[in-house]
C-alpha cells in the first residue's frame, strides 16, 4: 500500500478505535458486507476514491446506499474511509478490509483481554494446519464453482471448538477470499491479531537493569496510563545514556538521554 494510502488507513483506524470499546461482531459483519459490495462495484470504488469529489458529496453517496442497512458506527466508518485519499481503487477495499479484522478483533479483546486474542489466533493456526495437511480439503476450499456457504458451513466443521470470532474470519475468508487463497487471507488475518496483541506487551529498553522494585512501580504505572495489564519485556541498551524507552503498540514514548540529546543537536543545526 502506497503512502498515501498507507497514511488514510492510520486515519482509519485512529477513527475506529474508540467506537471499539463496546463493539459486537455485527460491526465487523456490517463492514464486510460493505466490502463485498465494493469489491462487486467497480464504479462505487472509482466515486469513492475519486479525489476531485468532496468529501459531503462522498458521505451523501454513501448514505443513500447504506442507511437503514447499517449501523450508524459501520456508515460513519465507511464514510471516513471515503472521505481520505488513496493511490488506487483496491486500496480503500483493502483498508475496510483491515478495519473489519481489527474490529473481530477487538471482541475477541472485550471477552477475555489477551487471553481472548491468543485463543483467537490459535484458532486460526489450527485451522491452517489442518487445511494445509489435507490437498483434497484445499481443492473443496478452494473450488470457485462451489456454493460460499457450503465451504463454510465445511470449514467451520475443521474446528469445532473455534471461538466466535474465529468463525467470523474463517467464514469471511472461505467465502470472499478477494482473489487470494483462503490460506493466504487466513494468514493475513493473523498478521492483524498479532498486531493487537502488541498492545498488551510493553517493550522497555533501559541504559541499565531495572530492579525489582523500579520494575514493579513501572509495571503499575503503565497499567494504569493504558488501563489494561501489561506484559513487560525489558532490555538494556547503554548506548541511551540514561532514561527509558517504553513501546506499547505503535506507541513510542522515548525518554531517553540520547534522544534529548539528539533534539538539542537537531536544534542547533537549525
Amino acid at each position: 500500500m502506497a503512502s498515501v494510502s498507507s497514511e488514510s488507513l492510520a486515519k482509519a483506524l485512529e477513527f475506529l478505535e474508540p467506537k471499539l470499546a463496546l463493539a459486537s461482531l455485527e460491526l465487523p459483519k456490517e463492514l464486510f458486507a460493505v466490502l463485498e459490495v465494493l469489491d462487486a462495484n467497480a464504479g462505487l470504488r472509482r466515486a469513492l476514491t475519486d479525489p476531485a469529489r468532496e468529501a459531503a458529496e462522498k458521505a451523501s453517496l454513501l448514505a443513500q446506499l447504506l442507511r437503514g442497512k447499517v449501523s450508524a458506527d459501520a456508515e460513519s466508518t465507511v464514510a471516513q474511509l471515503a472521505s481520505t485519499r488513496w493511490s488506487s481503487e483496491r486500496d480503500i477495499s483493502d483498508a475496510l478490509e483491515t478495519l473489519a479484522v481489527t474490529a473481530v478483533t477487538a471482541v475477541a479483546e472485550q471477552q477475555d483481554g489477551a487471553s481472548g486474542l491468543a485463543k483467537l489466533e490459535q484458532d486460526l493456526f489450527s485451522f491452517i494446519e489442518v487445511v494445509r495437511s489435507n490437498h483434497e480439503l484445499q481443492r473443496a476450499l478452494d473450488d470457485a464453482q462451489a456454493p460460499a456457504e457450503a465451504k463454510s458451513a465445511l470449514a467451520l466443521k475443521l474446528v469445532p471448538n473455534a471461538s466466535r470470532t474465529a468463525q467470523v474470519l474463517i467464514s469471511q475468508a472461505i467465502s470472499a477470499p478477494r482473489g487470494l487463497k483462503p490460506i493466504a487471507l487466513i494468514e493475513r488475518f493473523v498478521e492483524l491479531v498479532a498486531k493487537r496483541q502488541q498492545r498488551w506487551i510493553a517493550s522497555v529498553t533501559s541504559t541499565v537493569k531495572l530492579s525489582e522494585a523500579q520494575l514493579e512501580r513501572l509495571e503499575t504505572s503503565l497499567n494504569k496510563v493504558y488501563g489494561r495489564q501489561l506484559k513487560l519485556n525489558v532490555t538494556t541498551d547503554p548506548s541511551l545514556i540514561g532514561g527509558l524507552v517504553v513501546k506499547v503498540g505503535d506507541e513510542v514514548v522515548d525518554a531517553s538521554v540520547a534522544s534529548r540529546v539528539a533534539e538539542l543537536r537537531r536544534a542547533l543545526a537549525g
